[in-house]
């Protein structure tokens, strides 16, 4: 069963049609003992990362993920779910998050010649394969909607970069963590097929 983390941010439902699309059960619980007990977990998540830890913290979330992910269950973090692995966000001035992937959310600069924030289909160069991208072409396209994005400290977490004006990363997977930038549950069969490579995981 994979459970996807409820703590009042972002479109669940999409996320669980999704998984359902490609054969898999997913269950919408903030239930921190059905969390612990799942064979997957997905964070997803839109809007501000402040509010969002608040949300976790406020849920008793924030240990219930540390422990998924020591426990090596499969982790899959989506958006704002990936901003929130991180030890810190400059969104709205310097704020903490779960700090388990080292690193920092930063927003795009501001001289970039493009608009912000990034919204729209762009193409994933994948730079570690990992069994997320399993039956996929080299270079694919996702949907994104995001105006900020993480500098992991350690590089050989990132599993693909994309380009909007600079080079950014777009996923990362570490041990039995993945996460991405972008929306699978809106990028028609190819981010489907993420959906499906992660519930072949488990």
């Amino acid at each position: 069963m994979i459970k996807i983390i409820d703590y009042g941010m972002g479109n669940l439902r999409s996320v669980q049609k999704g998984f359902e699309k490609v054969g898999f059960t997913a269950q919408i619980t903030s239930d921190p003992e059905e969390i612990l007990k799942a064979d997957g977990v997905v964070l997803p998540g839109v809007g501000a990362f402040g509010d969002a830890m608040e949300n976790l913290k406020s849920a008793g979330l924030i240990q219930v993920i540390k422990e998924v992910v020591k426990k090596e269950i499969p982790f899959l973090g989506i958006c704002l779910g990936l901003h929130l692995l991180f030890s810190t966000s400059e969104e709205w001035g310097k704020q903490e998050g779960l700090d388990i992937i080292s690193g920092q959310v930063v927003k795009f600069p501001d001289n970039l010649d493009k608009k912000i924030p990034h919204m729209g289909w762009n193409q994933l160069e994948i730079k570690k394969e990992t069994d997320l991208f399993k039956n996929l072409d080299t270079d694919f396209f996702q949907y994104f909607v995001h105006s900020y994005y993480v500098i992991p400290e350690d590089k050989s977490v990132i599993a693909t970069t994309t380009d909007y004006g600079i080079e950014f990363v777009s996923s990362i997977q570490k041990d039995n963590i993945y996460a991405v930038q972008y929306h699978p549950e809106k990028s028609s069969k190819e981010g489907l097929q993420i959906l499906r490579n992660f519930g072949e995981l488990i």
